[in-house]
């Protein structure tokens, strides 16, 4: 009698993310050819079905709205088992509540595994999970060494020369130098905050707020500086919910 064949398991389908900023585009070792052959490496010896490579060029990670970020968050919501292969932790993310962010969106359900190559990162474990936590804390920590020392510089330029500096928070508008409160985006996000107290997640929030028709604030192209729509997203909403109070 002939013995039936095993049938092969399925592989799990991957997705990879890479991304370098302008200062760093020269630095070896961080360029965007050099991080896609790792992942490529790393899909196939672990036995994983590299689908697709995610590719943001010039933009740091301070934020997590960056045009191909974008795209993969929106990619990997669905509710197929599937994975992300990085690099390194500090190509995806350098902020703790972005990835906290990322962490409850995205990763804590089990649907999507992480994978970071240089940090031994898998969160297929619990212990996975608390590592990925706690690197990013040391990530967030030295970045805010550099931000204390650019605030300084900034409060001192601000009470010297009398400039207004930053961007004027969402729900507000800027009128004669002061901060004065926007009452169309302020409705928005009474609604967005009730929304969120009904229980319904960031994803689904900016999913509703999209198909009602919700406006968000035009944003300039990066290219040629036209002011242009965008849509809601779940990252903009957690940013929203979890902002820093306004001062006026």
């Amino acid at each position: 009698m002939s013995k039936r064949k095993r049938k092969e398991p399925e592989k799990l389908r991957a997705y990879g993310y890479v991304r370098v900023s302008t200062e760093e585009q020269a630095q070896e070792g961080v360029s965007l050819d050099a991080q896609e052959e790792r992942i490529k490496a790393y899909a196939f010896a672990h036995g994983l079905e590299l689908v697709k490579i995610f590719r943001d060029e010039g933009y740091s990670a301070k934020s997590l709205n960056r045009p191909a970020m974008q795209e993969l968050l929106d990619t990997i919501k669905g509710e197929e088992k599937e994975a992300l292969i990085i690099y390194k932790l500090d190509r995806l993310t350098r902020k703790t509540r972005d990835l906290l962010f990322l962490i409850e969106e995205y990763f804590q359900d089990g649907n999507t595994r992480f994978l970071s190559i240089n940090d031994h990162i898998d969160t297929e474990t619990a212990q996975g999970k608390f590592f990925l936590t706690m690197s990013v804390g040391m990530a967030q920590m030295e970045l805010e060494l550099i931000s204390e020392r650019t605030k300084a510089a900034l409060q001192y330029k601000k009470e010297t020369l009398g400039h207004k500096l930053g961007q004027v928070p969402y729900g507000y508008q800027r009128i004669d130098g002061k901060l004065v409160e926007h009452r169309e985006e302020k409705n928005v996000l009474r609604r967005i905050k009730r929304m969120r107290k009904e229980g319904l997640s960031f994803a689904k929030i900016a999913n509703r707020l999209n198909q009602q028709g919700v406006p968000t604030r035009r944003k300039k192209n990066r290219k040629d500086h036209q002011e242009i729509q965008t849509q809601w997203r779940a990252s903009t909403i957690h940013h929203l919910l979890n902002r820093k109070p306004v001062r006026k």
